[in-house]
């Protein structure tokens, strides 16, 4: 839901960063923004731009806005900045005012894309969306970055949440490289 929530706005391209809001425990916090989908995100916004576009010609364009911000700043919900980075493909109708515009993405579709994708990958092992995070704490943590860098990166409140991702550095013997293999 993290990603699927996210509005142009959020995301920095310069700074390589994406702001997530209302993250884990109702938290904003920063997420890295992998220099790898920098382009293919770019081209993905660039496809959203010209449906939002067209769509405000046609009278429609609006998204819901947090909180009391429609109140606020009534036009908002037209603005570029404002849209979803993941839009439904389809016209939502607010029931309350009669506006047309577009929802982001249902969570399950996500959900299906990924269960398919494990599906054809002919993958053993479980793997759900929660498993690409979990994926990328662990790989932090095996690269050597520090548990409380990692704890930011989720939103966790605890640091014990975040130490249950250490149990798979203790790989015992597994986890130790000869140090031959470097020669």
């Amino acid at each position: 839901m993290e990603c699927l929530r996210l509005r142009v706005h959020d995301i920095d391209f310069s700074s390589n960063q994406i702001t997530v809001r209302d993250g884990k425990g109702n938290q904003d916090r920063i997420a890295i923004l992998p220099v790898a989908v920098k382009e293919p995100l770019s081209a993905h916004l660039n496809k959203v731009k010209k449906v939002h576009d067209e769509d405000v010609k046609r009278g429609y364009g609006k998204v819901l806005m947090p909180y009391a911000l429609e109140r606020k700043y009534p036009n908002a919900s037209l603005e570029w900045r404002w849209q979803w980075v993941f839009p439904q493909a389809e016209l939502w109708r607010n029931k309350e005012t009669g506006a047309r515009g577009r929802h982001h993405l249902h969570e399950s579709i996500v959900q299906k894309s990924v269960k398919d994708a494990v599906t054809k990958a002919d993958l053993i092992k479980r793997a759900t969306c929660h498993t690409f995070r979990h994926s990328f704490a662990t790989h932090l943590l095996e690269d050597g970055y520090d548990i409380r860098t990692v704890q930011e990166l989720l939103g966790h409140k605890d640091l014990n949440t975040t130490m249950i991702y250490t149990h798979v550095l203790n790989k015992g013997p597994a986890g130790v490289r000869s140090p031959a293999d470097n020669l």
